[in-house]
């Protein structure tokens, strides 16, 4: 694309904020075959750059190794921490009356939204407010579980 015969380049704060590894390589390829050039203001990759070239395609697919690394390690930790006895995420929204008002729900075939939706939150800083469909289904499946286990 060029418009009065200037060049169009794309400019981006760093490669991480165009995309990660094989992600990153679709979005190189429409560059080029769009002649649009590419820049990068900071970061390794800092500078212009052919968007399919060597100096660009290695740089993205490290960052997406990277990417991974990252993951593994968090996860990881988190293994850890729960070996230790922590939890991991937020304070929980759920209690014994919203578990039983769920199951009443269920049993009427109602769908996850539709109990989302008729349920609320009764203390901490949610308070007020609905669970998301998410949070009943992992309530109704830990007490699934549970049950199972207990029978």
């Amino acid at each position: 694309m060029r418009a009065s015969g200037v060049r169009v380049t794309l400019v981006v704060h760093e490669h991480k904020r165009l995309g990660r590894g094989i992600e990153l390589a679709t979005p190189a390829e429409e560059l080029k075959a769009s002649d649009v050039g590419l820049q990068f203001l900071t970061g390794e990759l800092q500078g212009s750059h052919d968007p399919s070239g060597v100096v660009f395609t290695v740089p993205a697919a490290l960052s997406g190794m990277e990417r991974e690394y990252i993951r593994d390690r968090t996860l990881e930790g988190h293994e850890s921490a729960r070996k230790r006895g922590k939890t991991i995420g937020g304070a929980g929204v759920t209690d014994d009356h919203m578990l039983s008002m769920a199951l009443h729900l269920r049993e009427q075939e109602m769908s996850l939204r539709d109990i989302a939706a008729r349920l609320v939150i009764t203390t901490g800083t949610k308070k007020g407010q609905h669970p998301s469909p998410a949070t009943v289904m992992r309530m109704l499946r830990e007490h699934d579980e549970a049950t199972a286990s207990n029978p």
